[in-house]
């Protein structure tokens, strides 16, 4: 299907960008929702998004998102679920308060953005809905319980959508991040080239997956530099 109106939430400068500029390049309108909106407006202007504030583990704001959406004509038919946030530590040291909100960010947003999408969605029978993991989304890495928790759970959440909604003409597609990405903040390490992932490059792999013919989806896509090891 030819897709027309993109929503990023948990959007930033660096993977969020990449995806709104490879969308918008494909013809697709772009909304892009943040916790706090006003850090997105240079490459907002530069590809032509709208964008929100809204934090995605709160479901007042997610409905409110949503509904000023559909107000404005520009109800969404890609979704792409990017926040993230983490505490790191060991075990007895963890605050629960910080490991509750990395949950709630990870995995908890996901259901409510991907709730209110599906509700959209359905009646028309087609769109698509992606979710950013991790390594972690596979791997628990020591000192990182809250996170792997967090992604675990986006991980399942993505797999039940996609076996619950892709009958119904939904494309569900998770991504494993499998490695750093690249940024002015977090440049790659000079005697390492190739050591670190392009956004640019996996934007272009989050468009080619919604591209893909029915009769071919991907569930899952994994994303890695060549030199990285798994």
């Amino acid at each position: 299907m030819p897709f027309i109106s993109a929503l990023i939430v948990g959007a930033g400068s660096g993977l969020s960008a990449s995806l709104a500029r490879s969308f918008a390049a494909a013809g697709i309108k772009v909304a892009l929702a943040a916790r706090s909106a006003v850090k997105l407006a240079e490459f907002a202007d530069a590809t032509g998004a709208r964008t929100y504030n809204c934090d995605a583990a709160k479901r007042d704001e997610v409905e409110a998102l949503f509904a000023q959406l559909d107000t404005e004509g520009n109800t969404p038919d890609v979704v792409v679920y990017n926040p993230s946030y983490r505490v790191r530590g060991p075990l007895i040291d963890l605050d629960p308060d910080e490991v509750e909100k990395t949950i709630a960010i990870s995995a908890f947003g996901g259901f409510l953005v991907a709730q209110a999408a599906a509700r959209r969605m359905l009646p028309k029978g087609e769109g698509a809905l992606l979710f950013t993991g991790a390594s972690a989304s596979v791997k628990g890495y020591a000192q990182s319980a809250a996170f792997a928790m967090g992604k675990f759970a986006l991980r399942g959440l993505s797999q039940s959508l996609a076996r619950e909604l892709g009958p119904q003409g939904i494309h569900v597609a998770h991504f494993v991040i499998d490695g750093g990405i690249k940024s002015a903040r977090r440049p790659e390490p000079a005697d390492r080239p190739d050591s670190m992932l392009d956004p640019d490059a996996i934007a272009q792999s989050y468009l080619q997956v919604l591209q893909q013919p029915r009769s071919a989806w991907s569930q899952e896509i994994e994303l890695r530099p060549w030199v990285e090891k798994f």
